[in-house]
């Protein structure tokens, strides 16, 4: 029989690697640093405090990892003003996510070193920069470079030491003292590049930007005061078949596949995973349209979490009654816990959208006021040269 404190320690490690995740999109470094660390010692915690096999828990860990990644690339949606590291991240993220997905179907270590995961490394940069910097001093070439110098020096290494060479660094230190100099030198090489990219970045201003407002403009920005944005469901005059769409079906169904060649019982084959993650993902659009028409706005997020969730359930019950109609079935218990972080997902995805639409409507309107500015100048320079 197991026992009652080791279920306490289970359940408070797993409840943690769910709602920490949740304070990436307003806290973003020191959330997804606590992700990190809890990611590397949560399997050691277990081993310490618990006589819990680890077996069937390493499915459920490989799935919690790609959900943390995911509100990380979520959060980008919410907060990045510098518009290129976005699309540079994003990039990233979706690589990443290939590379997964193609390593759950082959089984072939070599290919997470192919697609390595130099998205969350790359996100700790930029959200290191922002402690101190407004993140717009970063130039694309600067953004490349540091998008490089980690997928070089840092995750290609890494991701050779853990999955193609599966070395253990405490068992390398411990047979070799010596190593831990190597170490020291290598991590004393990789400040001194930090140093470099950041050497001619303009003064660094007072105190720490440690919490992330959700970007707004300039314009909009009152002195002393926190502007509350009221979200509606959805842009009511947008199409319905957009990119949103197209890119919440793509994602949310790189998930579903991942998650399915993880998680124990999976019956669907991935085909029918895909279309029936991409059914409920319209679903839920279909209705965001409705309510949007109808003047609806969500004043909490969570609200808006339950509600979707609680269609989602719906739909979710209809299938499992509807199945065996036609020889089917599904795993209740993984398709709920698939649902709610698909659920929570596309919550996150559709709120922080508003937001980064918002200022990719800033950005062009300013590149625009800029352009016509230069233009007016050109012109009046144009009129003085004529004139004498």
């Amino acid at each position: 029989m197991v026992d009652t404190s080791d279920m306490l320690v289970f359940w408070a490690v797993v409840i943690a690697r769910f709602l920490i995740p949740l304070t990436i999109p307003r806290y973003p470094l020191p959330g997804v640093l606590a992700c990190l660390i809890l990611d590397g010692i949560d399997q050691t915690i277990f081993q310490l405090f618990t006589n819990l096999p680890l077996e069937g828990y390493q499915s459920y860990d490989k799935s919690l990892d790609i959900y943390y990644l995911t509100i990380t690339y979520l959060s980008t949606l919410r907060n990045w003003s510098n518009l290129y590291a976005f699309k540079l991240d994003r990039f990233l993220f979706y690589y990443r996510l290939v590379g997964v997905a193609i390593f759950e179907f082959t089984q072939l270590r070599s290919m997470l070193l192919v697609f390595p995961n130099t998205f969350e490394y790359f996100f700790i940069f930029y959200e290191a920069i922002r402690l101190k910097w407004d993140p717009e001093v970063l130039t694309k070439s600067k953004l490349i470079t540091a998008a490089a110098l980690i997928w070089v020096f840092i995750k290609i290494p890494q991701e050779y030491w853990i999955h193609v060479a599966q070395l253990d660094t405490t068992d390398w230190i411990r047979a070799n003292p010596s190593n831990a100099f190597i170490l020291i030198a290598y991590a004393i090489f990789l400040l001194g590049m930090a140093w470099w990219l950041v050497r001619d970045l303009p003064p660094m201003r007072p105190g720490l930007e440690i919490s992330a407002d959700p970007f707004q403009p300039a314009s909009e920005k009152l002195p002393g005061k926190k502007t509350k944005i009221n979200f509606p469901v959805i842009d009511s005059s947008e199409r319905f078949f957009n990119n949103a769409l197209v890119e919440k079906i793509l994602l949310v169904s790189l998930l579903g596949i991942i998650f399915a060649q993880v998680l124990p019982d999976v019956r669907s084959s991935n085909f029918q995973l895909a279309i029936g993650t991409a059914i409920i993902i319209i679903i839920n659009t279909a209705l965001s349209h409705w309510l949007a028409r109808r003047g609806t706005h969500w004043k909490s997020i969570i609200r808006e979490f339950i509600v979707m969730s609680l269609v989602n359930l719906g739909i979710v019950l209809a299938f499992d009654f509807l199945l065996p109609r036609y020889n089917g079935s599904i795993n209740l218990f993984n398709t709920l816990f698939f649902i709610l972080l698909l659920t929570l997902n596309i919550t996150l995805y559709d709120r922080y959208r508003v937001l980064h639409a918002r200022n990719t409507n800033n950005n062009n309107n300013n590149n625009s006021n800029n352009n016509n500015n230069n233009n007016n100048n050109n012109n009046n320079n144009n009129n003085n040269n004529n004139n004498n």
